[in-house]
């Protein structure tokens, strides 16, 4: 599992909303990523779930006292405040929400917010007409003026038994939030990027395809990496089974031909483009309208080349970077070098998919960087989210090269 949140702590405030089950799932999530977490919860929070439940997930004592019965400790808001990198409030109440919002500090969760310098966000749960109350949203924005950070709640069947929005944001989102406040960065703001993910699909009839077996992680991995730097990402994906973050602009697409137009419109004003689809060399000749019937042993399949979009967007290059991929099962260092030259690459990237240690579908991968100087780097086996960091470096290296020298 990968840890991209090891050393980073997170004081998760629990308040009273049926949806507070919910929030050991976001613990456990935080946990998994390597968070360090500690739990404060509410008078009215212990209703729905007992201290011990998060006392047992975090091997943690549980805040539920500003002043604890059998101790007094007056600065524990403080030192809470100073240990935790993020305050995350999940679920949040309409009432924690007006409290901080009008600056009442009166149990410790609304102490240590108070006293807090690091990054605070919401992630409230309430019913429909809670949620579109004059006063809430007004609170709400006012908690966005200070620079809180405050989540969208879902639509959806609420405790209430009435549909609409107030159900507390799906615990990914709320996870994938929390990693853009803690590792975000202003890198690559003000660079429009898009990212091509995942394969491409070639008809041959109305049910039958040609494709290949990329799963488009790597691709989802370099959008998210490239957003948590700053930049404005268009991720623009093949058929995947994976949901990109909320904060990148994401374009779904099926064949390789929708791929090209997307990819080429999106690319007029954009700085820098990354190929990482493993989109289909060919596609059948013909497509049939209807079903192919089995009418015989065996069946001749025509197959004619699809536009190559990475040549077009190297013959245009303009001053944008251009990195691709190579997928290669033998001679691969001079395959790719041939690739970066003929298609006015600025750095391409070398997997095999026979080796283990980087093939399709699985959650590392093993890569070789080649650059138009001739040189190379080899990378060690590694989460795919750490190659994409490593893509990023080797790019904002590139914009740092191209900076005039004062």
């Amino acid at each position: 599992m990968e840890k991209r949140l090891e050393k980073k702590k997170v004081l998760l405030g629990v308040t009273g909303s049926i949806a507070a089950y919910k929030a050991c799932s976001v613990l456990r999530t935080l946990q998994s990523l390597g968070a360090e977490v500690k739990v404060a919860m509410t008078k009215s929070a212990q209703k729905f779930v007992t201290p011990l439940t998060f006392e047992t997930l975090t091997q943690n004592e549980v805040v539920t006292e500003l002043f604890p019965y059998n101790r007094i400790i007056k600065t524990r808001h403080i030192s809470y405040a100073e240990w935790a990198d993020l305050i995350l409030i999940c679920p949040a109440t309409a009432n924690i929400i007006g409290k901080v919002a009008s600056g009442i500090a009166d149990d410790f969760l609304t102490t240590v917010i108070m006293a807090s310098r690091v990054p605070v966000m919401f992630a409230p749960a309430m019913d429909v007409h809670m949620v579109q109350n004059k006063i809430y949203i007004s609170n709400c924005q006012k908690l966005a003026s200070f620079g809180y950070i405050v989540l969208p709640t879902c639509k959806g069947k609420l405790a209430s038994g009435l549909s609409g929005q107030g159900r507390l944001a799906d615990h990914q989102l709320i996870v994938n939030y929390v990693i853009k406040t803690l590792l975000g960065t202003t890198n690559l703001k003000g660079k429009k990027i898009i990212v091509t993910a995942g394969p491409t699909r070639e008809f041959l009839d109305p049910v039958r395809y040609v494709s290949n077996l990329s799963s488009g992680k790597m691709g989802y991995a370099l959008a998210e990496a490239a957003a948590l730097r700053g930049a404005d990402v268009c991720l623009i994906s093949g058929p995947s089974h994976l949901t990109p973050v909320d904060y990148i602009d994401y374009i779904e697409v099926e064949t390789t031909e929708q791929m090209a137009k997307a990819v080429l419109k999106q690319s007029e004003n954009s700085q820098v483009v990354i190929m990482a689809a493993a989109v289909a060399d060919f596609a059948p000749e013909q497509t049939s309208s209807q079903k192919i019937k089995k009418k015989s042993e065996h069946i001749n399949l025509k197959l004619k080349k699809t536009v190559d979009i990475l040549s077009k967007l190297g013959a245009d290059k303009q001053k944008r970077i251009l990195i691709g991929f190579s997928l290669e099962t033998n001679n691969g260092d001079k395959n790719s070098m041939i690739k970066l030259e003929q298609k006015n690459l600025d750095m391409i990237c070398l997997n095999n998919p026979s080796d283990k240690q980087g093939c399709i579908g699985t959650e590392t991968n093993k890569i070789t960087l080649f650059y138009p100087n001739k040189k190379s780097k080899d990378l060690p086996e590694m989460p795919k989210w750490q190659v994409a960091d490593k893509i990023l470096d080797e790019i904002e290296e590139m914009f740092n090269q191209k900076k005039p020298k004062t």
